[in-house]
């Protein structure tokens, strides 16, 4: 492209912001890095980037040829995948951002200033109480400083003036001038607009920086020790009315909307009872809940390892696509890398790719966890040339099973074959509810009718059982397939409480006196109960 550029078509702007979602993947871990506000957990990077990888999703099945497609997919893209206060936060200066382009045929200087105003008053709308020294504040000198003739133009002094108030974060907040440190989500916010204006210059990604020192602060003060985050459709009440009964449950509240959806974060004590209480008033499509101090620990962890001297990286890495968090907490403490995704969230190979690329292992095993990702992963596997290895695994109980029988001084050769083996010694039970109405005939030859929204049970991914509750479905499963095993797992999911958790333990536990029972909260998103038999 020229020097300078006078409009942007609408594959041009999708281009940009493909870009900007790499180039701040380069910068991720130095965001990381710098993240002390609102709670020093260390993923505001992370967080902002699956945020954008998101909008880049999206952006690879619009039209890009429409600008009313291209500003969809930002939009809808940022809210179904922001993550954290900075990634929701982000999605709320994407959409301003959106609102204005979406109905002209191409963008330039006034439309592109326009947009950065409407995506930073987009950005303090969202929040309750704002505070200065934050992501806003840098979004306010992007909006001010976008001047000039050409979009070019308009993108670098916005970049001199958003750099300005970045620089001035640490004088607005005290957290951050204790820890010495500008804002992360500011920071975060001018690497992607810097990413787009490098696209439209042809700069290549520049190496990622050498973290030599991790923001360290106190995590005394956080009252509230879990980020619990949800993204819910077809709400039975209005966004405002959603928000006053999330209030009560603790602080950091961000509760947003778009397309008929809405993106719930909040920081609590109370993360089961939180999101079995919005989940009554619609469909809860993704949760995380994320222990702080358990992060904040690992920042800690980081900290020393750089001031360590450079260690022979592990033989082997894991990367486990899942959701639910208590699963997903599962996955990590066996050492995994997430990629979040599942049943009707697949993640893309670049997902996965960018998942391999961020673990230090000399080689990395890759479980998909669901029969419609193992394609993405092997594709991805491609890629990698020879660094990742994938487990088969169809289903997250198998996933569990495989990451069991990890570990990190075994090659990943070798690893292969035992944790598939291991994986296959695990029976998987799904409880979810019909989308359609259908008659389907299961293995054994038996036809079910079933309605939309009626109970169904899966084994090991096959339709095996339909209608009663989601609790009977469960037992009916495990009576039919039950051969001795020593070990029943029970995950609830979203919508259940740990009291609904404990009563089914206590009838499986009857039914079934010679099996060790464990009842878990934070099971698959979209599911009643993950169950398995090991």
């Amino acid at each position: 492209m020229s020097d300078h550029q006078a409009t942007l078509s609408p594959a041009d702007l999708a281009r940009m912001l493909r870009y900007a979602t790499d180039w701040l993947g380069v910068f991720r871990e130095e965001v990381n890095a710098l993240n002390v506000y609102p709670v020093p957990d260390g993923d505001t990077g992370t967080n902002m980037h699956l945020t954008m990888q998101s909008v880049r999703r999206e952006l690879d099945t619009a039209d890009v040829s429409s600008m009313a497609g291209v500003a969809r997919a930002i939009s809808y893209g940022a809210l179904l995948g922001a993550r954290g206060n900075s990634g929701v936060i982000l999605s709320q200066l994407l959409k301003g951002f959106a609102e204005v382009i979406k109905d002209r045929q191409e963008v330039d200087a006034p439309t592109l200033i326009r947009a950065f105003d409407a995506a930073q008053k987009s950005g303090y709308g969202a929040v309750m109480k704002p505070v200065e020294g934050t992501i806003l504040t840098v979004a306010h000198g992007i909006a001010e400083g976008a001047r000039g003739d050409t979009v070019d133009m308009v993108l670098e002094n916005a970049l001199f003036k958003g750099q300005e108030l970045l620089d001035q974060t640490p004088e607005m907040l005290p957290a951050l001038k204790q820890a010495g440190v500008i804002d992360s989500g500011g920071q975060g916010y001018l690497y992607i607009v810097q990413g787009m204006l490098a696209e439209l210059r042809g700069d290549e990604l520049p190496a990622a920086p050498e973290i030599t020192h991790y923001a360290q602060q106190g995590f005394e003060n956080e009252e509230f020790g879990f980020c619990t985050e949800f993204l819910m459709s077809e709400a039975t009440k209005p966004i405002e009315e959603i928000r006053e009964l999330v209030s009560p449950f603790g602080d950091s509240l961000l509760v947003v909307g778009a397309e008929g959806y809405v993106k719930g974060h909040i920081h609590t004590n109370e993360p089961d009872e939180l999101l079995a209480t919005v989940g009554r008033y619609g469909r809860m499509l993704k949760t995380k809940v994320e222990d702080m101090s358990e992060q904040h620990t690992e920042i800690l962890g980081m900290a020393g390892a750089t001031a360590r001297a450079e260690e022979e990286l592990p033989l082997s890495g894991l990367v486990a696509v899942a959701n639910g968090y208590g699963l997903v907490k599962l996955f990590r403490s066996l050492g995994a890398r997430i990629v979040s995704g599942g049943q009707t969230a697949n993640p893309s190979v670049q997902d996965i790719v960018d998942a391999v690329r961020s673990v230090s292992a000399e080689r990395v095993i890759v479980l998909p966890n669901n029969k419609n990702v193992l394609m993405a992963a092997e594709r991805a596997m491609e890629l990698m040339e020879g660094r990742a290895v994938v487990v088969p695994t169809r289903t997250l109980g198998q996933g569990m099973g495989a990451a069991l029988a990890f570990q990190p001084d075994i090659p990943a050769d070798e690893l292969k074959e035992a944790m598939t083996g291991a994986s296959q010694a695990v029976t998987t039970f799904e409880v979810t509810r019909a989308s359609r109405t259908t008659n389907i005939t299961t293995k054994k030859g038996e036809t079910l009718a079933i309605a939309e929204g009626d109970v169904i049970g899966l084994q090991d991914d096959e339709l095996v059982q339909a209608g009663g509750t989601p609790e009977d479905s469960v037992l009916k499963m495990l009576t039919d397939a039950y051969d001795g095993q020593e070990i029943i797992t029970v995950f609830g999911g979203p919508q259940k409480t740990q009291a609904d958790l404990d009563a089914l333990a206590g009838r499986i536990g009857e039914q079934f006196d010679g099996a060790e029972v464990e009842a878990h909260a934070g099971g698959p998103d979209l599911y009643d109960y993950l169950v398995t038999l090991e």
